[in-house]
């Protein structure tokens, strides 16, 4: 789980009305009397029942259950809610189980992936248009970045996995393999793409030179690797959204995730299968954390044809020319409920960092 530092929209049904809280807007619910609200917490989205809901139970499929945090603050204030717990990773998935027991029938832990998730759904009885809201906070959980063997963290030295499934397909390449195994070409592709690094054949050509002695197995050998293929004065220049100095090789590390997972095309789906599950009225939330995902999650949203991601993969001064001459559109799906993107305040970054790039987008069913 993430710590959103913002306030995040209600999930849930019917009228909406919005309300102003903290130069923030929270979306309000109601049934007839009764109603539910998401207000912020730095450890989890926080539903607040203020009236028991006096219609049938809600359904909220947390996409990404993680550490479990989101999940477990809308049990605790809402106890009419079912929460479908969906994650990748079986780690995350014995964390879903054990809330199961806390919270008897009311959690419902699923192992599987975005573009696995509708036949998963289907195997549970759960059919199309039936969940009241959805929750997706794309990509790696603080779960997965604070577990050194995990290997997706620069800040610890671990083994170079960043598998998002863990040990589930053995056949699934590590990170490592990458690595030590691709040419200076593909390796070059895999960084512009998905790190957009405007270094990416520099460090690539230095990756190649490395692994000539031995071959790069952790995330501390390869952060080495990476800062070695800038000049001295680039490790200040580098600065994140705090203005504190950013590693070097932090666009390199999210490049080999991204790629490894294959989560682009994982995240598209599970944007169309949210699409699929939710009722008439339900909610999306979506929280991403970098570009290439927001991107992703505006167009889709915006109901332009996304079947084709490649177009992602080129310059940034050519995807600004491409989409500068396109004609906006509204999407037959989807309504947004609130117009512009929601973005951490700068006491609210400097409270959560992790949070500092994120972006979170929240738009109704039709």
């Amino acid at each position: 789980m993430r710590h959103p530092p913002f306030p995040l929209p209600t999930i849930c049904t019917l009228d909406v009305k919005l309300k102003p809280i903290a130069k923030k807007a929270l979306l309000y619910n109601h049934y007839g009397s009764s109603h539910m609200l998401l207000q912020p917490s730095r450890q989890a989205v926080v539903v607040n029942s203020h009236q028991p809901c006096s219609r049938r139970p809600e359904v909220v499929l947390d996409m990404t259950f993680g550490g479990g945090g989101h999940s477990k603050a809308i049990l605790n204030s809402a106890p009419d809610v079912t929460v479908l717990a969906l994650d990748r990773d079986p780690t995350a998935i014995h964390l879903a189980e054990d809330l199961a027991k806390e919270y008897p029938g009311r959690v419902k832990p699923i192992l599987g992936r975005f573009s696995e998730l509708l036949s998963l759904l289907s195997h549970m009885r759960i059919p199309e248009r039936s969940v009241d809201a959805v929750l997706l906070d794309a990509g790696c959980s603080s779960m997965q970045m604070d577990q050194a063997q995990r290997g997706f963290a620069l800040s610890k030295d671990g083994p170079l996995d960043m598998r998002m499934d863990g040990d589930r397909y053995p056949d699934m390449p590590h990170a490592a393999d990458v690595v030590n195994t691709l040419d200076q070409q593909a390796l070059a592709s895999i960084l512009s793409a998905y790190g957009e690094e405007r270094r990416a054949w520099k460090i690539a050509s230095a990756v190649v030179e490395a692994r000539r002695s031995s071959p790069i197995t952790t995330t501390r050998q390869l952060a080495a690797v990476v800062a070695g293929a800038f000049p001295p004065a680039a490790v200040y220049a580098r600065k994140d959204r705090l203005n504190r100095p950013s590693h070097l090789a932090t666009k390199t590390f999210q490049a080999l995730r991204i790629f490894v997972n294959d989560e682009l095309n994982e995240l598209h789906a599970g944007l169309r299968a949210a699409q699929t599950a939710l009722r008439p009225g339900g909610r999306l939330v979506v929280i991403t954390f970098h570009s290439l995902e927001d991107r992703l999650v505006k167009r889709f949203l915006q109901g332009e044809d996304m079947s084709n991601l490649d177009e992602f993969h080129f310059e940034q001064k050519q995807r600004k020319e491409k989409y500068a001459e396109r004609p906006k559109q509204r999407s037959e799906h989807w309504a947004p409920i609130k117009r512009k993107v929601v973005t951490p305040e700068k006491q609210e970054m400097l409270e959560n960092p992790r949070g500092r790039s994120a972006k979170l987008r929240a738009v109704l069913r039709l």
